[in-house]
């Protein structure tokens, strides 16, 4: 995933903390919008008459007439061939003008990123803080689906320094191209510090603050621990789609030395397995407490109460994966590792054949679904070794 050069986005501290406690004070959210990506297609992407048939309004009445035919002629013509370099040009000047008058795009596209052949960057402040990427960068049938898209990827940078008001005039834009969210990164900044530190972050998790359903999120940690000098702590997963960090921002902004305690959790989701609404920019505080009871314990810190709401996940998809591994396994089990099976059954009898069994654990690249594994056999044994499986218990079978 492509982020900005460090160097052309680079802001004191002061600056940044400024800006940041200005807006929680305006209100009434106090959840930062970090970093926005989202997706349209080209069907649903708006295109600029403008830039080829400049209105006409002076002239004799004919001439305008005239004038006017041709841009409804045009516009109907524009909703076959209209390049995505246009519609995207036409994309990011709205989106431009959303996040303000400090904002514009540059003169000319850039090689893209992301696998976008090209890019229109937005430009804040004479650096780059976003862009727009349209074309395919290559053939291949997965390029040329992408090739039908327009994304736009808002940095940091652009998110914070935006107009007020910008997140619901995106948002609007969003459901009226009915675009798809596909990364969005929510910021909570404890400017003096929170209680008990990164350190005591790390004993609630231990205690199971972080907890999901009874499950405990995976974690791992950067920066110099030994130190305590610049740490970060991730609990969850990118591929999962939902993954907080939360790290010394003070030490980044001031560096390690400052000992300036300002610390930040900043949960980052993205559209892999979850729903990404475009409320989620209207609401941040809301959907920020729905991520968890650690989360909405930290917003509790910041804010009175605020109704948590979840991002939905898609089980259907979770489940289809769920089964693909299940029938890969079993279909080894089919194929290969059947004979084995076979002669240890008939000539281990039952006592040493269930010695053989039990007490195993499930397949490594099974054991994180062992709560779904009963359904998933049921569903796919049918297809594999042509009967119906249930999810009784095993049963030894009497050599008698």
């Amino acid at each position: 995933m492509t982020r900005p050069a460090r160097s052309s986005l680079v802001l004191d501290g002061d600056t940044l903390r400024v800006r940041l406690e200005a807006d929680r004070v305006a209100g009434p959210q106090v959840v930062h919008v970090d970093w926005l990506r989202f997706t349209l297609q080209l069907r649903n992407a708006p295109y600029d008459l403008d830039l080829m048939f400049p209105e006409k309004t002076e002239g004799n009445y004919w001439d305008v007439k005239d004038s006017i035919r041709e841009r409804h002629l045009a516009a109907l013509e524009l909703e076959e061939s209209w390049s995505p370099g246009g519609q995207a040009l036409a994309v990011a000047r709205k989106v431009a003008r959303y996040l303000g008058p400090d904002f514009s795009v540059a003169g000319e596209p850039q090689k893209g990123h992301d696998f976008y052949a090209r890019r229109w960057p937005i430009v804040w402040n004479d650096a780059e803080c976003g862009w727009v990427g349209f074309g395919a960068s290559s053939d291949s049938p997965r390029q040329q689906k992408q090739a039908a898209t327009i994304h736009v990827n808002l940095y940091g940078m652009a998110c914070t320094f935006a107009e007020r008001g910008w997140r619901k005039r995106m948002a609007r834009f969003i459901k009226a191209r009915k675009a798809t969210v596909t990364r969005i990164d929510l910021a909570l900044d404890f400017f003096d510090g929170f209680p008990g530190g990164l350190d005591g972050i790390i004993d609630g998790y231990k205690a199971g603050d972080w907890d999901v359903r009874g499950q405990r999120p995976k974690c791992n940690g950067a920066g110099d621990w030994v130190n305590k000098r610049a740490r970060s702590f991730y609990v969850g997963s990118r591929e999962a789609g939902k993954q907080t960090n939360v790290y010394e921002k003070g030490h980044q902004m001031y560096g390690p030395e400052s000992g300036m305690p300002w610390l930040r959790w900043e949960l980052r989701l993205g559209n892999k397995l979850r729903e990404l609404d475009a409320d989620i920019l209207a609401n941040p505080d809301g959907f920020f407490a729905g991520a968890g009871d650690a989360h909405a314990a930290a917003l509790a810190l910041a804010r009175e109460f605020v109704q948590p709401v979840e991002v939905p996940t898609r089980p259907r998809i979770q489940d289809e994966t769920v089964e693909a591994e299940v029938e890969r396994n079993l279909r080894w089990l089919r194929t290969t590792a059947a004979p084995s099976i076979a002669l240890a059954f008939k000539h281990l009898g039952d006592e040493g054949f269930l010695e053989l069994v039990q007490g195993k654990s499930l397949p490594r690249r099974l054991q994180k679904y062992s709560s779904r594994i009963g359904d998933a056999v049921s569903a796919v044994a049918d297809r594999v070794f042509g009967l119906a499986c249930g999810a009784a218990p095993f049963t030894a079978v009497s050599s008698a």
